[in-house]
């Protein structure tokens, strides 16, 4: 009966992780447009040896920001260019996708494990 709440277990820390990376994601894709913005990420790390992981500690990309130039903005600077956020659309659109899937799949897996353990709780009545 442990191997079941071992389960349960794993495919809940799953969906958190996956549920703080979507966070993560919509922060991103809510600061596209602020200068200076630096995307946010967080690694999975394994919370013990059942097989649980839990996200690391936010990380900053450290990649340049892009240079943008328009010197009518108020944070150019005097050659008119000032720095851009480094969130890419795409990569943050890919990446909800990414943990979208995963958080499903916990989900899945959450619902299976739940519907066995009925089953023997059901063939232990009889």
């Amino acid at each position: 009966m442990t191997d079941i709440f071992n389960t349960f277990a794993v495919s809940s820390s799953g969906m958190k992780a996956q549920a703080d990376r979507l966070r993560f994601v919509s922060e991103n894709i809510a600061n596209a447009d602020t200068p200076g913005y630096r995307r946010k990420t967080a690694p999975f790390e394994a919370a013990m040896d059942d097989g649980t992981v839990r996200t690391g500690r936010v990380r900053l990309d450290r990649t340049p920001l892009p240079q943008v130039y328009d010197p009518s903005h108020p944070m150019a600077g005097e050659d008119g260019y000032y720095e851009g956020s480094g969130v890419d659309l795409i990569v943050e659109i890919a990446d909800a996708r990414e943990a979208q899937r995963s958080y499903d799949a916990n989900l899945k897996m959450f619902d299976q494990t739940r519907q066995m353990s009925q089953s023997l709780l059901d063939l232990l009545r009889r």
